[in-house]
């Protein structure tokens, strides 16, 4: 049997378990009934079944047969899905923190404390935020090379909000979004959520294959195009400022919404300018600082084109109301005396060296990365099964994600995203080298 067929069994029978369509509990056939059905010889069905309990997704009970596992990888689950068991080092989330941000909280709250407007924190705030903050936030942006008035930026409870809200207010239920066959996985349960339709992109090895954007929009009504231009998760990618002319180019002729993510683009030292900056009268600039800063600062911002900015602050209006106005004060204030910068800065060398950790741990494999990301992508050989290994490396107490949550095609690869940003340095060289030895050790 050839090994490609084997493989698309055991990925038929894993999908379905994932989806719900094999629910726990559920006998499968017999070995012989398998190996009958499908024209296998017994050996083989015998170790389809094996491979698929190995991976946590069946069990075999003597006397009795073959069952589906009840099994903590549910239909939904992503790395979203934040519950690490105790002593489990964490490679699946990225929360990077710095010594001494504590203090710094401590700081800004004791002089918030002495401020003369704390009262007016406690009251509703402005739909969009504050017009001071927002210019707060206008400013941050010039730095990264994006030059927007106060009246275009929306802040937002961070940057999964500002995607949430922008879709719902600038996509109707049915739209068809184009998106990277590999993408952010809160993404692709806002699609779901609201019943968009994700179209792939394949990926290349440095960015989006834009021909084939290019021929999907000639054959389907697409509305809207979600990238992440400067530093892509999970693929690490910085487009080129070629690429995205092109990409503005094609949104202009097919009259493209563009949605840029730029969640990690504080990491990527001088990259091309956004995309914000190329189209601006189409284009959707969305970040936060729940990386650069620390993911209990909720607070995340929106620029938009003056034209649309209403129907945001509508839809902001139905769901949140208002950002929080304390913690928008202490985030606008670092904004504006530079501790974002410097925390920006430091998170960049910080990633670096946990970067240079990867290469010396992982040295030999494959990685897909970039020198200031909190993450890499792990491909693996053509023989290896990512499931079967990401089980294995929980029973050695690192936890890890698959591609299956960042997949947006049918076609999932075996590879891991391995989040760096989480854990001291000594344990994150002991799990990497686990990683490795764990790929090796089922290739």
């Amino acid at each position: 049997m050839p090994r490609s067929r084997y493989k698309s069994l055991v990925d038929t029978f894993a999908a379905d378990i994932r989806s719900g369509r094999l629910l726990p509990g559920t006998r499968l056939p017999t070995h012989r009934q398998l190996a009958a059905t499908q024209g296998l010889a017994l050996v083989t069905a015998t170790r389809v079944y094996a491979e698929l309990e190995a991976m946590g997704l069946v069990s075999g009970e003597a006397g009795r047969g073959t069952f589906v596992r009840e099994t903590s990888w549910s239909p939904g689950q992503s790395i979203d899905q934040h519950d690490v068991a105790a002593g489990m080092t964490d490679l699946n989330f990225n929360y990077p923190a710095l010594p001494g941000q504590a203090e710094l909280l401590r700081n800004a709250l004791r002089q918030l404390a002495s401020a003369g407007d704390l009262e007016a924190l406690l009251r509703y705030q402005p739909h969009a935020g504050r017009l001071h903050e927002r210019a707060a936030v206008a400013r941050h942006l010039h730095v990264r090379g994006l030059t927007v008035e106060a009246e275009q930026v929306l802040i937002v409870n961070g940057a999964q909000q500002g995607l949430a809200v922008t879709m719902m207010a600038l996509l109707q239920p049915g739209d068809v979004i184009a998106a990277d066959a590999l993408t952010y996985p809160g993404f692709k349960v806002l699609a779901d959520a609201l019943h968009l339709e994700i179209v792939p992109i394949a990926v290349l090895d440095h960015g989006p294959d834009l021909q084939a954007l290019e021929s999907l929009c000639r054959h389907r009504r697409v509305r809207a195009v979600y990238t992440m231009p400067t530093l892509h998760n999970p693929l690490g990618w910085v487009m080129s400022a070629e690429q995205r002319e092109y990409l503005v180019t094609i949104a202009r002729q097919h009259g493209l919404l563009i949605i840029e993510d730029a969640a990690y683009a504080f990491l990527a030292e001088n990259p091309p300018a956004p995309l914000a900056v190329l189209a601006p009268e189409r284009t959707v600039y969305v970040s936060g600082l729940s990386k650069s800063v620390a993911t209990g600062l909720r607070v995340g911002f929106v620029a938009a084109p003056l034209q649309n900015v209403p129907a945001l602050e509508r839809t902001i209006k139905a769901t949140t109301w208002n950002t929080p106005g304390v913690m928008t004060a202490i985030a606008t204030t670092w904004l504006d005396d530079g501790t974002v910068l410097q925390l920006e800065a430091e998170k960049r060398r910080d990633a670096q060296a946990r970067q240079a950790v990867a290469g010396e741990a992982l040295a030999g494999l494959r990685c897909i990365r970039h020198p200031s990301s909190y993450f890499l992508w792990l491909p693996l050989s053509e023989d290896a099964r990512a499931d079967q290994i990401a089980m294995a490396l929980t029973r050695e107490n690192v936890s890890v994600s698959t591609a299956e949550p960042f997949a947006t095609s049918a076609n999932v690869p075996h590879a891991f995203r391995l989040a760096l940003g989480s854990v001291e340095m000594g344990a994150l060289r002991e799990a990497l080298e686990k990683v490795k030895w764990m790929v090796g050790a089922y290739t």
